[in-house]
């Protein structure tokens, strides 16, 4: 899908348009390849640096080629399956082709152009092109934040959850989350490292107002960087002493009943002697059944008192 976006006078208002015009924003999601040539030849930009991005396993970068600069850096990408919610990192490319135009390519539809795109920002101008990019590095920085305090909230309630029954159901979510902690961490990471070459001024041009605005990103990301640790270092605790927890309750259960089995050995042992086809004291005796089982469950009631005193029970 390609989109094409101005902010035109008077009121500064953003207008989908549909031409390629000087000053645009040229939005491309998950493009066709007749899209992507369409843009290539009509903006007469270097074919690889705009394919790129598409790539799953991209890595966040900055490619400066002439008058051509690139800059991919993972987002947030956040989708429903199997009626669970799942928390990933897609790369997206920022591309500034000559003064003339931006371009953002990316292969999910995600929420961080979202805002941009319902004129929810302020300040935005598809004409300034510095503050463009750093404010959607900085929207990007804040997405991350947003979706860690999700996934924050989902930890409490499966620990809760599992505090009243240890199922594997969440102790799977539980590893989702550890999973999705681990791609924002090294996103993150990969980010700051993109945000500190912005900060040299030799990729993209910075003007005085842009430098704030680029601090105040690098900030945000350290934010995250800090909270994804910290969620991850509490995660895995919680993923151990639930695992200790589920061992302990498998060695109580193993141990209540091996006592069981002794127990319960007792009467069986009782009448396996008193049933031989040999001649036994009292075998006349019409009560000799009732006899041999009160001895039985008295022997039992013993061996299971001694039992409880070893905390076997």
């Amino acid at each position: 899908m390609i989109e094409i976006f101005k902010t035109v006078e008077p009121g500064n208002e953003l207008i989908c348009i549909e031409a390629i015009e000087r000053g645009c924003w040229v939005n491309l999601t998950n493009p066709t390849e007749e899209e992507l040539e369409a843009v290539i030849k009509h903006l007469n930009v270097e074919q690889n640096m705009l394919r790129d991005p598409l790539d799953s396993e991209e890595k966040p970068r900055v490619d400066i080629d002439e008058d051509q600069t690139l800059i991919i850096v993972d987002i947030p990408y956040v989708y429903e399956e199997d009626n669970s919610i799942k928390y990933e990192t897609v790369p997206m490319g920022i591309m500034q082709v000559r003064d003339d135009f931006i371009i953002t390519i990316s292969s999910k539809q995600t929420s961080v152009l979202e805002r941009f795109r319902n004129g929810q920002i302020r300040n935005f101008y598809t004409y300034k092109k510095t503050r463009f990019i750093l404010q959607i590095l900085y929207n990007i920085a804040e997405d991350f934040l947003k979706y860690l305090r999700h996934i924050d909230k989902k930890t409490e309630y499966l620990e809760k959850t599992l505090h009243k029954s240890m199922r594997n159901k969440e102790l799977y979510k539980l590893m989702e989350l550890s999973k999705s902690l681990v791609y924002f961490t090294t996103s993150l990471k990969s980010n700051e490292t993109v945000l500190e070459r912005l900060l040299t001024g030799r990729v993209i041009k910075l003007y005085e107002e842009d430098h704030d605005l680029l601090e105040d990103t690098i900030i945000e990301n350290k934010q995250a960087i800090e909270m994804a640790n910290i969620y991850s270092t509490i995660l895995s605790g919680m993923m151990d002493a639930f695992a200790s927890i589920i061992s302990n309750n498998q060695n109580v259960v193993m141990k209540f009943l091996a006592a069981m089995t002794i127990v319960l050995a007792i009467p069986n042992m009782v009448y396996s002697f008193f049933g031989q086809n040999v001649p036994l004291p009292l075998q006349h005796n019409p009560f000799m059944w009732l006899y041999i089982f009160a001895g039985s469950i008295v022997l039992s009631l013993i061996v299971a008192f001694f039992l409880n005193k070893k905390d076997m029970f």
